[in-house]
This record gives C-alpha cells, sequence and structure tokens, in this order.
C-alpha cells in the first residue's frame, strides 16, 4: 500500500507540473509581455496600413524589432480601401490597421479577422497650403474659389470620406483638380507645388514639416476618423504579430502615435 500510494503522489506530481507548465506555456502565447520576458518572438510579420500611418509604425516597427532581436516587421502602405481589398483578395499579411472601421468592415464581413477589430488613435482633417499660405488660406470656404488648384483624397478612402462628410455638413461644393489614391498622394501634390491645397489629415502636415503650412478648420470636429487594428486569421506569426499589436496599444506607442498628431481613442 505504501508503495502505491507513494506511485500515485508521484504520479499527481507529474501531472500538477505538466498542468502549470501548459498553462504558462499558454499564458506566454497570449502576453506579449510574457512572449517578450521569454525572448520567443521571432520571424517576420506583415502589417497593412493606412498610408497616414507611415512615419509612425516604421518608428514602432524599429523600436519592435530592437526590443525582440530576430524579428523584423513588414509594412505595406496604402489607402485602407486597397489594402482591405488585397486581404481580402488573398494576400499574405498578419495586421490589419485601417483609417476607418467602415474600411475595416470589408475584412470582417469577409471573415477574415482574427479577434474583435480594436481602435487604437483617432485622426483629425486639416488643410495643407503651400509653405507661408500665399493665397491666404483661412477656411474649408476657401477652398472652393474657382482660382485655386485643390486636391482631396478619392472619396473612397478614409481621409476622402471625411473631407466629404464635412464638405457635405458645411453644404460648400468643392471641385478638385484631382482626387488622389490615399492621403500621402494628396499632400504630395501640394509638397511638389502642383496643387495649392489639400485636405488630408493633421499628422500628414505634421510630418511634411515646413514643406506645407496647416490650416485648422472647425467642421474637421465633425469627421473625425477612428483607426482599428486587429489580427488576420491568416497569419502565419500570431504571436509575434498580437506582440506587435500590444506595442501598438501600449502606453509607449501611444506615446509614438500622439508625438506626431494622432488623437487618443
Amino acid at each position: 500500500m505504501m508503495q502505491v500510494t507513494g506511485a500515485g503522489a508521484a504520479a499527481l506530481l507529474a501531472l500538477t507540473a505538466c498542468s502549470s507548465s501548459d498553462d504558462d506555456s499558454a499564458a506566454g502565447s497570449d502576453s506579449a509581455g510574457s512572449a517578450s520576458a521569454s525572448g520567443k518572438l521571432s520571424g517576420e510579420v506583415t502589417v497593412f496600413a493606412a498610408a497616414s500611418l507611415k512615419e509612425s509604425f516604421e518608428t514602432l516597427g524599429k523600436q519592435f524589432e530592437k526590443a525582440h532581436p530576430g524579428t523584423k516587421v513588414t509594412f505595406s502602405f496604402g489607402g485602407s480601401d486597397a489594402l482591405a481589398a488585397s486581404i481580402t483578395g488573398g494576400a499574405p499579411a498578419d495586421v490589419f490597421a485601417s483609417a476607418s472601421p467602415k474600411t475595416m468592415k470589408i475584412v470582417t464581413d469577409a471573415g477574415d479577422n482574427a479577434g474583435e477589430p480594436a481602435t487604437f488613435v483617432r485622426n483629425q482633417l486639416e488643410i495643407a497650403t503651400l509653405p507661408g499660405n500665399p493665397d491666404k488660406v483661412a477656411s474649408l470656404k476657401d477652398l472652393t474659389d474657382s482660382d485655386l488648384k485643390v486636391v482631396l483624397c478619392d472619396k473612397t478612402v478614409p481621409c476622402g470620406a471625411a473631407a466629404e462628410k464635412a464638405l457635405t455638413a458645411s453644404k460648400l461644393k468643392l471641385i478638385p483638380v484631382s482626387y488622389e489614391e490615399d492621403v500621402k498622394s494628396a499632400l504630395n501634390k501640394v509638397v511638389l507645388k502642383e496643387a495649392d491645397a489639400a485636405v488630408v489629415y493633421k499628422t500628414d502636415v505634421k510630418a511634411a514639416g515646413d514643406k506645407v503650412e496647416g490650416v485648422e478648420f472647425p467642421e474637421s470636429a465633425d469627421a473625425i476618423n477612428d483607426y482599428p487594428i486587429t489580427l488576420l486569421k491568416e497569419s502565419k506569426n500570431t504571436d509575434t504579430a498580437k506582440a506587435f499589436i500590444a506595442l501598438v496599444r501600449s502606453a509607449e506607442g501611444q506615446k509614438v502615435l500622439t508625438s506626431a498628431g494622432f488623437l487618443k481613442p
């Protein structure tokens, strides 16, 4: 009896140890902090992100790679609608960060997300003019002047949809010289002096530095975009992708994003 009892106790201890080990392993998979502490993160993650996130996400990507040697973050920036279409069309990616819930819905409706998307920042529109604002643009209404060459984002992308919302609310009609595929393309028209002004995000005006001048307008408060982020169902490197999302949503990530001009969620 003593031998049987001892063997049973040993077996019970072994089972307990295995269970504890499995629990710890699961916790490490679900927690970016645990994974980071154990040094298990490795490999490449591909992040599809709205064009307006370029500077901030590249900074966060470098921080992530430095904190987790052996990892690599590859970005694909562009109009959120085009990125969403690529994902639903089968393009390989681990994470999607969109500039609006509407474009994120393209991915969730197709069932290509893994988990519920979370809003991590918000963004507000601003008018970008030539340096020194030579045309004295002071309001959204000023952009309707037929003598001005104004550029807007295409209505299918979030910055264009937001601009359209602000114009409609103000009962203003604006015919731009061109509609651009994403916010960086719209801004670049002003930077290259191919346009007098563009309606873009505050973050893009800030990123451009002295290449443009920003003009705020009150109607932008009614057209603020929420930015959601999600892990994608077809991710090939789930733990590392989750850890990158955790960085974006962390206090450290928020510091980088808000310093770029983004608003807190």
